[in-house]
């Protein structure tokens, strides 16, 4: 007997964006798709584009796509349900995710995302009641040698501790000024997703900033380059500047 299953209803289509909504969208996705000799290589970017609309990859964003690049919305799903980078809910102004693999793990990165969620009073990929921050861990942020590595909207704070962690994000909520420790500056996630998307950072000196890998990233390069590597990259704990290449 199925009298108490319940098969639920189906989803209705995706509503449509507004229409001045929809014309700004189309105008961009044009300016996307013409860079890619087939239109459908431009999916990544185009959904980067629909979450700048509305902070997160929407039905109406996945359906929009399909329409523009002549997808189904089944293939459409399929990418953007494969990519963390594409938010399927709505989220905070700021991304902050903590690296909980194995070197920023043991180097205290798991404790930053244990007392961030306690401090924040969220779980993992969960959203302070604020709107402002949307916590979760990381598998690897590829930057080792800074461990432990924080990062928000996919800027770079290395070599973090639980407290510079919790002072982060209560300034990234009280609206005060927050510089990663190196690249651009911050922007929201929305302005993220636009820059990912293709479009040009138009704030004063954000395409000028940089940073470098770090010294253990650069070892294999020096040696490549024929350079004699130093005899100790990273100090034992208790010993000073002053002893590296004794």
């Amino acid at each position: 007997m199925t009298d108490n299953v319940s098969l639920g209803m189906p989803k209705l289509p995706a509503p449509p964006y507004p229409a001045d909504v929809h014309a700004r969208l189309a105008e961009d996705a044009k300016a996307i798709i013409d860079r890619y000799p087939d239109s459908r290589s431009a999916l990544l970017p185009m959904l980067h584009l629909v979450q700048s609309e509305e902070g997160h990859v929407t039905r109406t964003g996945m359906a929009f796509c399909a329409e523009t690049l002549g997808l189904t919305t089944a293939e459409v799903t399929a990418v953007a349900t494969f990519y963390t980078m594409y938010r399927r809910k709505p989220s905070g102004d700021y991304q902050v995710g903590v690296c909980t693999n194995t070197l920023c793990a043991v180097m205290g990165g798991d404790a930053i995302f244990e007392e961030l969620k306690a401090h924040l009073g969220v779980g993992n990929d969960e959203t302070t009641e604020d709107g402002k921050i949307t916590l979760e861990h990381i598998e690897c942020n590829a930057a080792c040698d800074f461990a432990p590595v924080v990062m928000v909207n996919w800027e770079f704070f290395d070599n973090q501790t639980p407290e510079s962690a919790k002072k982060m994000v209560d300034d990234l909520r009280a609206g005060r000024t927050v510089e990663p420790t190196r690249g651009a500056p911050l922007c929201t996630f929305k302005e993220t997703a636009r820059i990912l998307a293709g479009f040009p950072d138009e704030r004063p000196g954000a395409v000028e900033a940089t940073g470098g890998a770090g010294p253990a990233s650069l070892v294999g390069l020096r040696l490549a380059k024929g350079e004699k590597p130093q005899h100790r990259i990273v100090h034992p704990r208790g010993e000073t500047s002053g002893q590296e290449g004794e």
